[in-house]
């Protein structure tokens, strides 16, 4: 199935970041794509507010997949046999973007960067009252992560967009998995997952100095 098709469940999300870490503590590459693909129909179905993060993610994950599909994809098996290859091979711009493709490890430190908003976004909604307002808890998400990265006309186009975002609960009824009540609940079991992904992600880029990639 192609990035960003069919309609979203927050249960397919859960399943797929639960298998993301090994015994080792390693980040399997196959379900954390899977686990994008769920994110990013999730935010297909709030329309075009959020084009500016998803087109970018669906061009990500597309790039991912055939890292994971090419002649080297068992170096593609985790993030950290990624890490390793890449390095070792001199496949990473570290200080500035030549013309070669982009590599895995730009490619993924952009996803990253979408998933710490995505994450406290979706916490957001989690931990709020029934009349918070949306456009608040994503504004504050997005200032918190995403923001530092982009241009200032895109921030105010984002912060603009997110006043018509609706309702917390309508978010709920997004997720596809039953009442609010139960959206509630199973956004604390899928959260725990998605942070622990990005807790590993996090550390292994800053322990190899990829985290300021051009």
């Amino acid at each position: 199935m192609a990035a960003g098709q069919g309609a979203f469940s927050l249960r397919e999300v859960l399943a797929a970041f639960q298998t993301c870490v090994t015994e080792r503590r390693e980040v399997l590459l196959v379900p954390y794509l899977s686990g994008w693909r769920g994110l990013i129909r999730f935010l297909h179905s709030l329309g075009a507010i959020f084009s500016f993060v998803s087109k970018d993610a669906v061009a990500k994950v597309q790039i991912m997949e055939n890292y994971c599909r090419g002649e080297q994809r068992e170096k593609y098996m985790s993030l950290q046999s990624m890490v390793e290859y890449e390095l070792a091979n001199g496949l990473v711009d570290i200080q500035k973007r030549s013309g070669r493709p982009d590599s895995g490890c730009r490619t993924v430190l952009r996803l990253h960067r979408a998933l710490r908003w995505l994450q406290l976004f979706l916490e957001g909604l989690r931990t709020g009252r029934e009349d918070s307002r949306t456009s608040v808890i994503c504004t504050d998400s997005y200032n918190a992560s995403l923001a530092t990265y982009h241009p200032w006309v895109v921030r105010k186009a984002a912060t603009v967009a997110f006043c018509t975002l609706p309702s917390r609960n309508a978010f709920l009824e997004i997720m596809n998995v039953g009442t609010t009540e139960e959206a509630v609940t199973m956004l604390g079991e899928a959260l725990p997952y998605i942070c622990d992904v990005y807790g590993i992600t996090q550390e292994l880029f800053a322990r190899h100095k990829l985290l300021d990639l051009p």
